[in-house]
């Protein structure tokens, strides 16, 4: 076999999740001779053009850059870096077949869930929203099918109740990394067999769509909590207050046995106390339309004690 640094690898993917993960075959000293992201797209309030995550780093480390709107139409460039291996994390698009067969190791994914469960894009919000109690990694064989190729190794990690999508992404990036740089030189020599996922066993971790980001103040208090943390810092949960999106970030279960309707504000003490199916939740940061960010206490102040008794929406 050749030496690990004259494997020529390619990577792709986009977000701040998958940095670590390919910062990781960087410091192995793997030549790496490309990267592939989504295009750079108009970011934060001032829709201001940054790059991606991923290009960032390829750019510190001298790595060519691809960025192709279609990777389905458009791997020429791909073909000319003539890779040993893909690695690809979080990449947002589904990689052609001939795309593929181009690299005669393959192409690996690195999957933020424990496969078969919750293939698909959001797998880290849907692990938090379905209140599962672990999820972890998976490094698989990629195939055509959407995550469902032979699974390499797999490791398990906690969902805790503070955890929200941006720490829960950051625990399973890091295992991510340190999980790909243990089996990568394994994988390279031949060693490693994959196992096929068992198919009954199959769920799915679908993208969000934007009518899930809203609030249900009739579902129970822990199914309430877990969607606003599962969308803690993006997209951001919401609900409406006198006509005007108000995003919520953080809050705490409470105790509460009164049959106000759900949604009632019914305290505005040390933050915003909601009523839920079955009890109540605190809110405790909070984002008004146009404003800020900030803790509810602060909304409080601002907004005084015309707050009670409203209905959220």
């Amino acid at each position: 076999m050749k030496r690990r640094d004259s494997c020529r690898i390619v990577l792709m993917g986009t977000p701040e999740f998958a940095v670590p993960v390919f910062q990781a075959v960087i410091d192995l000293g793997y030549d790496v001779v490309g990267l592939v992201s989504q295009p750079d797209r108009p970011v934060g309030r001032k829709k201001e053009i940054l790059p991606t995550p991923t290009k960032k780093l390829a750019l510190e480390n001298e790595i060519p850059v691809f960025q192709p709107e279609h990777i389905k139409d458009d791997y020429e460039t791909i073909k000319t870096w003539n890779p040993d291996l893909i690695i690809t994390c979080a990449y947002g698009q589904i990689i052609p077949q001939g795309l593929l067969d181009l690299p005669r190791f393959g192409c690996i994914n690195v999957h933020a869930s424990l496969l078969p469960k919750l293939r698909g894009g959001a797998p880290i919000h849907r692990a938090i929203m379905n209140d599962d109690f672990e999820t972890g990694i998976t490094i698989i064989d990629m195939v055509a099918k959407m995550d469902a190729g032979k699974m390499y190794t797999q490791s398990t990690l906690p969902i805790v109740d503070n955890d929200n999508l941006e720490s829960l992404s950051d625990k399973l990036s890091d295992l991510g990394a340190l999980i790909l740089s243990r089996f990568l030189p394994d994988y390279l020599a031949g060693t490693v067999e994959g196992i096929e996922q068992d198919e009954a066993e199959v769920t799915f971790g679908y993208n969000i769509k934007p009518e899930e980001e809203r609030i249900d103040w009739n579902l129970p208090s822990r199914a309430v909590f877990n969607h606003i943390r599962a969308l803690d810092p993006h997209p951001g949960a919401y609900t409406t207050l006198n006509g005007q999106h108000l995003k919520v970030y953080r809050t705490q279960i409470e105790t509460h046995k009164g049959d106000e309707p759900a949604g009632t504000i019914l305290d505005i003490k040390d933050g915003i106390l909601v009523k839920t199916k079955d009890g109540a939740l605190k809110l405790e940061e909070v984002q008004l339309e146009g404003k800020r960010k900030m803790t509810a206490q602060e909304l409080v102040n601002g907004l005084g004690k015309s707050l009670l008794k409203e209905q959220l929406i």
